[in-house]
């Protein structure tokens, strides 16, 4: 039987109220007395251009996985986050990328790892997953793939910055004057990613990560971003969860996939598990950073360990949150 015109509008219009959405743009040592009220405010505009955009493209009906490329897109051309623009630099002077994507209803999942001439990394990752048999492609194969399938390549100088070359060359400074080897002199340089989560007008939970990694990482080091099950994980039974932080700690704790697991198995609620995941298991680990996670009925939880991280999220009510710090 078909639906009558006002039917078919109230049931249009349920279907867009019942879509959210939070994103991330990275966690670490986020200092309001560090930041200055100019900054601040360009933070919390990218961040809330990004989130109503995204949104807005659930609101018409869109998939979930395109909201969550088209918000990330976003993020990944601000040179304000470790993502695309705003990449990090390697030890060697350049930017290797990472980005995944995963979808909670049909478990399907795509990845970019240690990329340097895709322009939207996270693009590639939707890419694999829609026209590839794999789930992760790495180095001049994923750029061989992304560039035969038409993504926009372009030369690795493309992401370069003042703010982050300065940054690897701090990082070198500490690095030269230690003598306890590679890789212990990282301060807040580790961190860095961007990230969304989206609940769709079709019920389904898709979750999206892009970075451009540690600062002055060496030897091809890939840390949890494009990792399904560390950086990213969906299920529409439990939860879809992108995650910022130090990612050595979220590979080796396995945390995106952990939290929807104690979701699906220990019956916890999303703030339960997030929290559970996040405050105690990485605490006690020595792991930092946070997640921003989101359930198949919309509820939302951000929790973070670390001074801040900036996030942003609109409610299935529409209520749109931008926020930095801790408090």
């Amino acid at each position: 039987m078909q639906l009558s015109n006002a039917a078919q509008a109230a049931e249009t219009l349920q279907k867009k109220s019942n879509v959210a959405i939070a994103i991330h743009g990275g966690a670490g040592t986020i200092l309001k007395s560090s930041m200055t009220p100019q900054k601040e405010a360009a933070y919390k505009n990218v961040l809330a251009k990004a989130v109503k955009h995204g949104y807005s493209l659930l609101q018409e009906g869109r998939k979930g996985e395109v909201a969550v490329v088209e918000t990330i897109k976003i993020l990944e051309t601000s040179p304000l986050f470790n993502a695309g623009i705003g990449a990090v630099y390697t030890f060697d002077g350049e930017h290797e990328l990472d980005a995944s994507i995963m979808h909670g209803g049909n478990k399907n999942a795509g990845a970019v790892a240690g990329v340097k001439t895709i322009r939207s990394p996270i693009e590639a990752a939707l890419l694999v997953m829609n026209e590839s048999p794999h789930v992760m492609l790495s180095g001049e194969g994923a750029e061989s793939f992304a560039e035969e399938n038409g993504l926009e390549q372009v030369e690795n100088t493309v992401f370069d910055t003042e703010f982050r070359k300065q940054a690897l060359d701090r990082v070198k400074a500490r690095m030269q004057q230690a003598s306890n080897g590679y890789g212990t002199q990282q301060g807040n340089e580790r961190f860095g990613t961007v990230g969304a989560v989206v609940l769709d007008s079709e019920g389904n939970i898709v979750a999206g990560t892009s970075t451009g990694g540690m600062t002055a990482k060496r030897y091809g080091r890939i840390g949890d971003s494009p990792v399904i099950g560390a950086g990213t994980f969906a299920d529409n039974e439990s939860c879809a969860v992108s995650a910022t932080g130090h990612g050595e700690y979220f590979i080796r704790y396995n945390v995106a996939a952990d939290i929807c697991a104690r979701m699906k198995y220990q019956g916890l609620t999303l703030d339960d598990a997030a929290n559970t995941v996040v405050n105690e298991v990485l605490v006690n680990a020595g792991g930092e950073g946070g997640v921003i996670a989101i359930d198949s009925k919309g509820n939302i939880a951000m929790p973070f360990n670390s001074a801040g991280m900036y996030r942003a999220s609109v409610s299935k009510g529409g209520k749109v949150t931008v926020a930095i710090y801790k408090n």
